[in-house]
């Protein structure tokens, strides 16, 4: 059931009319799943080597690659659980980008909040989350990578800038810019007043758009403090309660 993705073997070509076209950047996203604690070291040494050579060619074509490994929050995985397998999978990317021969310092990462599933039984509070995250990137991202770019990853606006507010306060004295490429977080409130009115209000959209792009620049300076106490605490579903206290 694990997946490896495809698309290398014209990526050259393909680049070279992006360029053309005036394309400087690409983006190559692999999904992965953790399943019973894990994620299998042929999934993630295929896929990670994959995205090395989509990196590689992009560079060759004159394109920055953003490498993007990307965990489901699907399952009931812990936070400890998560910072293990991110660890894995992220130091394959490196070794694999490393031994490929790409230019670290002409890329950079957009990879999942560290978060556990979402039906982990667990409470962890963001700050927890902040730390893991900063946990994870200080054990193995290269400081030659400038910065990382957070996917949401299904998470909703309140908690992905909660979290990623977390993220920049526990950063101390690390050397990367840590901030966010979100499309579901900032797109599906925008979708939500076209579905409430049924009419595309772009007035009422871009309004709503650039309160939230002040919500998300703030999370990336660590200066987002949410209304709501405990937003971006990863808090248990009712049934993954239930089953824990069983």
């Amino acid at each position: 059931g694990e997946t490896v993705m495809q698309g290398l073997d014209s990526l050259a070509a393909r680049c070279k009319e992006y360029r053309a076209a005036g394309a400087r950047f690409a983006k190559w996203r692999s999904p992965l799943e953790i399943r019973d604690g894990e994620i299998s070291s042929l999934a993630v040494e295929a896929n990670m080597k994959d995205l090395a050579r989509y990196a590689l060619i992009c560079q060759a074509e004159g394109l920055m690659p953003i490498v993007e490994p990307d965990i489901s929050l699907v399952g009931d995985y812990d936070l400890e659980t998560a910072v293990r397998v991110n660890v894995e999978v992220q130091s394959m990317l490196y070794k694999a980008m490393i031994d490929h021969g790409v230019y670290m310092e002409g890329s950079t990462l957009k990879p999942n909040m560290i978060n556990p599933g979402k039906d982990c039984p667990t409470h962890y509070t963001a700050a927890e989350i902040g730390q893991a995250n900063i946990d994870v990137l200080s054990r193995v991202f290269p400081c030659a990578m400038k910065g990382a770019n957070f996917l949401s990853g299904g998470q909703s606006l309140e908690n992905a800038a909660a979290r990623l507010s977390a993220i920049n306060k526990a950063k101390g004295s690390c050397p990367w810019n840590l901030s966010f490429s979100w499309s579901q977080a900032l797109q599906l409130p925008l979708l939500e007043t076209c579905r409430e009115t049924g009419e595309l209000d772009l007035e009422a959209m871009g309004k709503l758009y650039v309160e939230e792009l002040a919500i998300a620049s703030k999370a990336a300076l660590g200066e987002y403090d949410p209304p709501v106490e405990g937003a971006g605490d990863h808090v248990p579903p009712q049934g993954a309660k239930a089953a824990a206290a069983a």
